[in-house]
């Protein structure tokens, strides 16, 4: 598939160039044994370990709860309130879907004010945007239409310098579109919804540790300032900062009263698509201790995957670049769905209400290019008027349909 043709020589550079000893960055990495106490200085409490919670964080969760106004969320038939909760997949040029399809379900009216919202990847893009609903429909539009692969990525020197190097190109143009679209205005906005109850999450893939990193961006926007807008753009940064075609984005984090950095790259590369069920670890006592029944909230859930969860037929070329690109395509895919039923289980568990969204089967990638507008302007629009119609949210994942949905080959 087109779209990852950077990542596939991305792998085939690598293994031509594995051995070499060329290094990019001198490293101070956080020793192994103190990876788990690391943190951000200044900024404590704004990320956690998927599997690790932090407490901080947990108490960020707990307190969302008690800033809620009266009625800002609905409370089903056994007077449980029903939390609308969405996850927005990676899949590159892809999230021109979503993004369409976000803009469609706002006009058509029944498009709800998240609770919690999380994205990876490109996902983590759209996002804040999402998160902040309909009046930044027009922005997430721009964004998802109006660039091109040079407008997110340069280019490096030719091949036998990256030896000395740490990726294929540099992300220079992609940090550059970030600071200039995510401003003062919107980490304003989102700080004023953080402190209404609602939650951003965004995911990174610390490679050091080899570990999922969830960062809550509302408290990081909370935090104002220079400081916190640059870290929130880096964190949206290292999300979409595809590993080997991207260099990895450091952070500077302190153990142990000692300065060191840490490696972080896509999340995708870990996790197509999250929800927070991982930071509620171990919470129900807590949540009891803090006056909140967890039985008095149920999930509606909302996956948005930016990608086909359908089969995707075609004949690959005999030759390493094709092979090597559906190998790359059937592992991403393959992770997704994965992923979106633990999200499924864990909706069930709670006895919320499950729904995805994918791209359809019938809709055929023209790209010529990584981001090519012309494409991605034609997936915005299927996701648009998808939307506008009344999107058939899917109930259950890919091959869990009643055996009359999959005969009739729904999307």
């Amino acid at each position: 598939m087109k779209r990852y043709v950077t990542c596939l020589f991305a792998l085939i550079a690598l293994c031509s160039l594995f051995m070499s000893s060329g290094c990019a960055r001198v490293r101070h990495a956080v020793p192994t044994d103190l990876m788990a106490k690391a943190d951000l200085p200044g900024m404590s409490g704004v990320r956690s370990y998927f599997d690790h919670p932090n407490p901080l964080v947990q108490e960020s969760l707990l307190e969302s709860v008690k800033q809620e106004r009266p009625g800002d969320y609905p409370v089903n038939a056994r007077g449980v309130k029903a939390y609308p909760l969405l996850a927005i997949s990676g899949g590159a040029a892809n999230g021109a879907y979503g993004a369409g399809l976000l803009k469609g379900w706002s006009e058509e009216g029944s498009r709800p004010v998240f609770k919690v919202v999380t994205g990876v990847s490109t996902g983590a893009l759209i996002a804040p945007y999402a998160f902040l609903g309909k009046e930044y429909d027009n922005d997430l539009e721009r964004c998802y239409t109006t660039v091109s692969t040079k407008d997110l990525v340069k280019q490096k020197r030719p091949i036998l310098s990256l030896v000395f190097s740490n990726s294929l190109a540099s992300n220079a143009p992609l940090a550059k579109y970030i600071a200039g679209n995510v401003n003062e205005k919107v980490l304003a906005e989102i700080a004023r919804e953080h402190r209404r109850g609602r939650r951003l999450f965004v995911g990174t893939a610390n490679l050091d540790a080899k570990k999922f990193m969830v960062w809550d961006m509302g408290a990081i926007a909370c935090k104002g300032g220079p400081a916190a807008a640059e870290l929130f753009q880096k964190v949206l940064l290292a999300s979409a900062s595809i590993p080997v075609t991207f260099p990895p984005v450091y952070f500077d984090v302190e153990a142990d009263g000692k300065p060191y950095d840490e490696m972080h790259v896509d999340g995708g590369t870990m996790t197509q698509v999250f929800y927070i069920f991982g930071l509620l670890k171990d919470m129900r006592e807590k949540a009891k201790e803090a006056g909140i029944d967890p039985e008095m909230f149920v999930p509606n859930l909302y996956v948005l995957r930016n990608g086909y969860l359908s089969s995707n037929r075609q004949e690959v070329k005999d030759t390493i670049p094709a092979i090597t690109g559906r190998a790359l395509d059937t592992l991403i895919d393959a992770q997704a769905v994965g992923d979106i039923y633990r999200i499924y289980a864990f909706t069930l568990k709670r006895n919320g209400d499950f729904n995805l969204a994918c791209i359809p089967a019938d809709f055929e990638s023209k790209a010529k290019e990584f981001f090519d507008p012309d494409d991605m302007r034609r997936l915005f629009s299927r996701g648009y008027s998808d939307a506008l119609k009344g999107y058939p949210w899917r109930k259950t994942p890919p091959g869990m349909e009643p055996p009359e949905v999959r005969k009739s080959g729904t999307p």
